[in-house]
């Protein structure tokens, strides 16, 4: 039995479990076959206090609340039987397992088959002696898991498992953050997508008229070795005057918000980089540092807010927009040459991910605290905006004691928060992925969070390792497009644009004859045929938005709001309905939710024509500018 079921696992627990040679618990078998309890011979206690009243109890609450709910989550794998019967529900398509006791389900495995569960992957076991942080990530964002992240909970299988109080806390607390990280990778906020499709189109002919990003790595690749990474947090003002001292013998990668600082202390950056929206973060190029500027190439992301350009052109600073890898309205768009760019959640994850594609071997962070010092300070001395809120570290203090991580070097824990976890947990997969190809990541902070995966090794040490000679610099010079290669582009975007101004009137059209139908057969309702074709026409509508032809232009747009109302919708659908009045009002507020659903779709699709409508409006100026108008009209 054991043989038979290890052979059908299809992860590597199989491999352990076979190397288990003896457990500790004693198999104790009553009358009925069900009644299967464990004995812990090293400490004499039992797994169940009464097996078959306890599997009944739990199949009770499960069949009645939890009935529709297709991924359940348990910590603990006991005799296995629950695990059994519950999977005799179609309704439940996986149920994943945590166990740190492998002994435990040595046991089962002996004595009860569940060849066809795991053959099937309907049971999923999960050690959790060796979960890493990649494997929470694969699990949450794979399906159904996604899907139904805002209906997880966590189960214990028997009051026996409390005594791993400490690892249940922690597997927790990791599923409700990587659920949370996978969810928000949908987006949340269309309004901000809408933002950065008008400002990108808004951009378009600062764009065109720079260098491409493709231009950037044909000739400044494999120019150097090392690179590091300025950023702001409160460790910053320590690490400059070594910083200083090896300027010269580095690529430099500056986040915007260091950018003041640097040119205060006088150390000239090879690269600037910002990758915000708002107009707030345009606020760091709101300076003027004459001379200092010069050879610096400033690293914009395409959709950044317009006065970010206009304060670089004030100053007459080189800079390029590059459009990021998650921008499918710039795939859209067929600008290829401008992208593509893995731009993370923050500017220090761009900056990384860039230093990688301009093959750096090795890449040393400074400044990357992703935590508040021990007075509660969020960034360094020079910050922009540091002001006496920061200083008495007001502004985040509603994160205190939310976010604790593992502190740098392992020395204890430090307070972090919301978003800079993001910032970290990018950092940690972005480091597997550069370690692959044989680049390593330095944190060289020597303060604030631990970063898993980098190398943590005072600053010093590292710079007299690698930073041994000085690089040619300036880097060689980087071209515009030519005049007549500009026109072209900016004429093929015109059209692009255009046509999809043009789709987004149509798509409305359609849908809201749908809506039309939809609302007057809800407020008419008549019998349960008449629900069932209403929830008939939702899947036929549903089906029509989920495969448009030509969903990119709309994919930043609408992908939020479907995503999220996927999310939301999970909850209506595990409801249990216990009568035929629950049934009816359930189906009711089915059809009720998609109603609001297509509303705001037909909004967000008004609002996303609007915004190409405002943001065309430079494009369309340069192009007449240039004698070109006769063929726009």
């Amino acid at each position: 039995m054991l043989k038979k079921n290890l052979e059908h696992i299809k992860t590597k627990l199989g491999q352990i479990l076979s190397s288990i040679t003896h457990s500790k618990y004693k198999i104790i078998q009553g009358s009925d076959s069900l009644d299967i309890n464990f004995l812990n011979t090293e400490d004499n206690t039992l797994v169940y206090k009464n097996p078959l009243e306890e599997l009944n109890t739990m199949l009770k609450i499960y069949n009645e609340k939890y009935r529709l709910y297709p991924v359940l989550y348990f910590y603990g794998f006991g005799n296995g039987i629950l695990y059994k019967a519950l999977l005799q529900n179609p309704h439940h398509k996986i149920i994943i397992v945590f166990e740190k006791d492998l002994e435990i389900i040595h046991s089962a495995f002996s004595v009860l088959d569940f060849s066809k569960e795991l053959q099937e992957a309907r049971l999923v076991i999960v050690n959790t002696n060796c979960l890493k942080i990649i494997d929470y990530e694969l699990m949450c964002k794979q399906q159904p898991m996604l899907n139904f992240a805002r209906t997880y909970f966590l189960e214990l299988h028997s009051d026996y498992y409390e005594r791993y109080h400490e690892d249940i806390l922690k597997v927790n607390n990791n599923m409700l953050e990587y659920l949370k990280k996978a969810v928000l990778k949908y987006g949340n906020l269309p309004l901000d997508a809408l933002q950065g499709v008008e400002q990108f189109t808004y951009n378009l002919p600062k764009m065109l008229t720079h260098p491409s990003y493709q231009e950037l790595l044909q000739k400044r690749k494999n120019l150097s070795d090392t690179a590091i990474i300025v950023s702001t947090g409160p460790s910053l003002s320590k690490q400059l005057p070594l910083l200083k001292q090896y300027a010269d013998k580095a690529t430099i990668f500056c986040a915007d918000s260091a950018y003041p600082i640097l040119a205060k202390h006088n150390i000239k950056p090879d690269y600037v980089l910002t990758s915000e929206r708002v107009a707030l973060t345009s606020e760091f190029f709101n300076n003027n540092f004459g001379n200092f500027d010069k050879n610096i190439t400033f690293i914009i992301k395409s959709y950044a807010h317009p006065n970010t350009i206009k304060y670089l052109e004030n100053n007459n600073r080189n800079y390029i927009l590059i459009s990021p890898t998650d921008a499918k309205f710039i795939y859209f768009m067929q600008l290829h040459a401008y992208g593509y760019l893995i731009t993370g959640c923050s500017v220090a994850n761009m900056a990384s991910n860039l230093a990688f594609n301009l093959g750096h071997k090795n890449i040393i962070l400074i400044g990357q605290d992703l935590a508040y010092s021990d007075d509660g300070i969020s960034h360094s001395n020079g910050y922009t905006y540091l002001t006496d809120n920061y200083k008495n570290g007001k502004i985040y203090k509603k994160d205190y004691g939310k976010y604790e991580c593992e502190a740098y070097g392992g020395n204890g824990k430090v307070q972090s928060s919301f978003v800079w976890n993001l910032f970290r947990q990018n950092f940690e997969s972005d480091i597997v992925y550069f370690n692959h190809y044989g680049t390593n990541v330095y944190n060289c902070t020597e303060g604030g969070a631990r970063i898993k995966g980098a190398i943590e090794e005072p600053f010093k040490k590292i710079c007299e390792k690698f930073l041994t000679k000085d690089l040619k610099k300036p880097f060689i010079s980087l071209e515009n497009p030519t005049s007549n290669k500009q026109n072209e582009l900016m004429l093929k975007a015109y059209t692009k644009i255009k046509k999809s101004i043009t789709h987004c009137h149509t798509l409305n059209n359609t849908i809201e004859a749908y809506l039309t139908d939809l609302k007057w057969s809800y407020q008419n309702i008549y019998s349960d045929e008449n629900i069932k074709n209403m929830i008939k026409s939702i899947d036929e509508i549903k089906t029509y938005i989920e495969n448009l032809k030509g969903m990119e232009e709309l994919h930043e747009t609408l992908t939020p709001l479907l995503a999220q109302f996927e999310f939301n919708l999970a909850k209506i659908y595990v409801l249990n309905p216990i009568n035929e009045d629950d049934v009816y009002n359930k189906s009711l507020l089915w059809i009720k939710e998609h109603i609001d659903w297509l509303e705001l779709i037909i909004a967000h699709i008004k609002a996303h024509e609007q915004a190409l409508n405002r943001g065309i409006i430079p494009l369309q100026e340069t192009i007449i500018q240039r004698g070109y108008g006769h063929k726009i009209k």
